[in-house]
């Protein structure tokens, strides 16, 4: 086991993987910007070194600089969290020829599900079930008008190397293609340096699962069930729940099975996330990989009681799984709510600033995952998160009136949040009612 970890993260992902290297008497080393200077896991850590300035690519993206302080620290492994350098195939590459350990899979396994266009014809030759949709690149305006009327409208375009929701447009009829098509492209090549682009059918009312993923170094593979991520807004999650309101036992074991079929036909190693995109006819679909701990992992502990962090770490340091599919039992409902310094009311415009004071809830069954607290100031150079709430009830009804009573407590002064949004989401009722799918938002709170 490791003696010393570097966590080459930031914010609420920081403190948590902190806690969890404490908690398995493992010493940390925080890294931060200038501007992260006084935030709270480089508080927490054992040791805390400086990479650089505020912005992104000067510290919290600067490899060299990452790597230098594992080295200058001592530490033998680096834990990426989510975000940044955690879905870097350089990066993950560059630490395995340095003789650090990658909390995480390889640079390989990463590359190939990074790319979202090989990615697809990974899984297509593994006979996994993947969204109708071009064959290849659509390099040209003419080659999407031609896969476009193959495919049948609405089509999606999406960026091979896209995430976080950008690079994509959907199109519902032809006229409206060129202009997404080139609009989607360029966005793309500002966001991830690459515009390579291809065409998906857009799957109407379908509900985001996905299932999480833990393979080791030894060929084993599992999964734990799965999280409906389905309340979303222009393709980033607000509200997550496990497991999925719409599965059924039978169905939770097909795509199960699917799932750990994907991760194995790549010698997958470590934690992740494969992607489905599931129909109003019960037909689901392949639509990414994510190759590291996602954001809403802590539902998935709450009902398998799997901490995913300290499997992680282990799972690097060369342990084997000490589960087998047959011993991942799920228990009771659990909902995350993404707690977000910004103003629903301004379009959601992020508010940066100093939070003068701020109260959590607490009580059983209440768990909140922030790197805030009262004189922190929340920067304007990075995500807009502040924490997140996850709550665990015996059934989602139980789940349900405990998160509507926990939004109630959070009570943050100094900064406009979103904690009034998402109580409104816990209160309408076709969420209540389990009636809901990815455009949930768009369609109940047009006047946001």
């Amino acid at each position: 086991m490791f003696k010393k970890i570097l966590i080459a993260n930031r914010g609420e992902i920081a403190v948590r993987i902190i806690r969890a290297c404490n908690e398995m008497g493992i010493q940390t080393v925080a890294v931060y910007s200038d501007i992260d200077k006084d935030a709270l896991h480089t508080q927490m850590a054992d040791e805390a070194i400086c990479i650089g300035p505020a912005k992104s690519k000067d510290s919290y993206l600067n490899m060299q600089n990452i790597l230098s302080a594992t080295v200058l620290t001592g530490a033998e492994a680096i834990h990426p969290g989510y975000g940044f350098l955690s879905e870097n195939s350089k990066f993950a590459q560059m630490c395995e020829e340095c003789n650090i350990k990658y909390i995480g899979p390889s640079s390989e396994n990463i590359d190939n599900m990074g790319n979202k266009l090989k990615a697809r014809e990974i899984m297509i030759k593994a006979w996994v079930p993947v969204v109708p949709g071009s064959d290849g690149e659509i390099a040209t305006q003419e080659d999407a008008i031609s896969s476009a009327e193959k495919i049948g409208y609405p089509v999606m375009i999406k960026a091979s190397a896209g995430g976080g929701g950008r690079g994509i447009r959907v199109v519902k009829k032809v006229e409206d293609l060129i202009l997404a098509y080139n609009t989607a492209k360029a966005e793309s090549k500002t966001a991830f340096g690459d515009d390579t682009m291809y065409m998906e059918k857009f799957i109407e009312e379908p509900r985001h699962i996905e299932f999480q993923i833990l393979a080791d170094e030894h060929g084993n593979v599992i999964h734990l069930g799965e999280r409906d991520c389905s309340v979303q807004r222009r393709n980033q999650k607000v509200i997550e729940e496990a497991p999925g309101y719409s599965m059924t036992q039978e169905l939770r074991k097909q795509m199960g099975e699917v799932a750990v079929k994907a991760a194995s036909s790549i010698n997958y190693k470590n934690a992740g996330t494969i992607e489905f995109l599931l129909d109003k006819y019960g037909k689901y679909y392949f639509m990414e990989m994510n190759t590291r701990i996602q954001v809403e992992h802590p539902i998935t502990e709450m009902i398998t009681g799997v901490d995913l962090v300290k499997a992680q770490i282990r799972i690097a340091s060369g342990e084997l799984l000490s589960y087998k599919q047959e011993d991942i039992k799920i228990e009771g409902h659990a909902i995350e709510c993404r707690i977000n310094a910004e103003n629903p009311n301004k379009n959601f415009m992020p508010c940066p600033g100093v939070i003068k004071s701020i109260h959590l809830p607490g009580g059983y069954g209440i768990r909140i995952d922030s790197a805030a607290y009262q004189g922190y100031k929340i920067p304007h150079t990075y995500d807009s998160m502040i924490g997140k709430l996850i709550v665990f009830g015996k059934d989602r009804e139980e789940a349900i009136r405990k998160m509507r009573r926990a939004l109630r407590e959070f009570i943050i002064e100094g900064v406009d949040t979103n904690i009034d949004f998402q109580f409104k989401i816990l209160n309408n009722q076709n969420f209540i009612n389990g009636n809901f799918d990815t455009s949930f938002i768009n369609k109940e709170f047009q006047n946001l």
